[in-house]
């Protein structure tokens, strides 16, 4: 396999069953591409550490609210994490090293710390891909409760996540019950490298870009839009070969897509030219 060592590291995580993907590890992988001297174990070994003293914290009686409120206490108050709203973009906020560094990031590698450590306090919690906002919320069954590890642990019933929503879209909008079902570890990931691969589109770093879509690719093989925006990369970087073997792929795939056409011009237009 003809990947960076980093990438081959998180196609080993990320190439058995989902339950067993370690995602703190397939993240610091992910991170591993930006920063080639990060040694995961040192993150690894800081989550462990953040478990031990919350789990010197919690009550005897360890019911959900209670335990959520103790992990609140600790990253929000003692640690002083909070939401990057400043900087919402930075790339940062996106590589868990650096959310453990700077106690900064955005929703979704919040909620990765959040979760690593409720899972090493065996306190099950699972992560919801709800649009617009990433939450996660305890793994038992009728639990009724959301936490918004963004904005300091905040705990939502299913009313506050559908205020929420027409909050962000800015219009009424009703919870669809798949807005708040649990994500996949593979979800997960792709959910982080989505963020990253438009952080760094919207800063025109294609190569950066490119090495997204690429692991984009490995959780999710074949995926049609991934391989079009691939393609339309490799053009803009003047692989053109490369560009046309994955637009003619997306062509075979989705023959009646909206940009069908203008596709195909594409491609005839490099294949005169190659």
């Amino acid at each position: 396999m003809d990947f960076p060592l980093a990438r081959q590291y998180f196609y080993q995580e990320i190439h058995q069953p989902d339950k067993q993907i370690n995602l703190a590890k397939a993240a610091l992988h992910i991170a591993q591409e930006e920063y080639p001297e990060l040694d995961p174990n040192q993150y690894l070994n800081a989550l462990d550490t953040m478990a031990a003293e919350v789990e010197e914290l919690l009550p005897p009686e360890r019911y959900p609210l209670r335990i959520v409120q103790s992990i609140n206490k600790y990253l929000y108050e003692d640690l002083g994490f909070v939401g990057n709203t400043v900087d919402y973009y930075d790339p940062r906020n996106s590589y868990l090293n650096e959310v453990i560094e700077r106690r900064t990031g955005i929703p979704i590698t919040l909620s990765l710390v959040y979760l690593e450590i409720a899972q090493r306090i065996d306190f099950p919690m699972v992560g919801i891909g709800m649009p617009g906002h990433f939450l996660i919320r305890p793994d038992f069954e009728d639990v009724g409760i959301y936490v918004d590890a963004f904005n300091r642990g905040e705990i939502l019933f299913e009313a506050d996540c559908q205020e929420r929503l027409s909050q962000i879209y800015q219009q009424p909008i009703e919870l669809n019950p798949s807005f708040v079902e649990p994500v996949s570890n593979r979800r997960f990931l792709a959910r982080m490298l989505m963020n990253l691969k438009l952080i760094y589109l919207n800063q025109n770093e294609l190569e950066k870009a490119l090495a997204v879509i690429e692991r984009l690719l490995l959780l999710f093989p074949g995926v049609s839009a991934e391989l079009r925006d691939r393609g339309l990369l490799y053009y803009q970087l003047g692989q053109w070969a490369s560009a046309c073997l994955d637009l003619e792929t997306y062509l075979i795939q989705v023959p009646n897509a909206d940009d069908a056409d203008a596709i195909r011009l594409l491609v005839e237009r490099m294949r005169q030219d190659l």
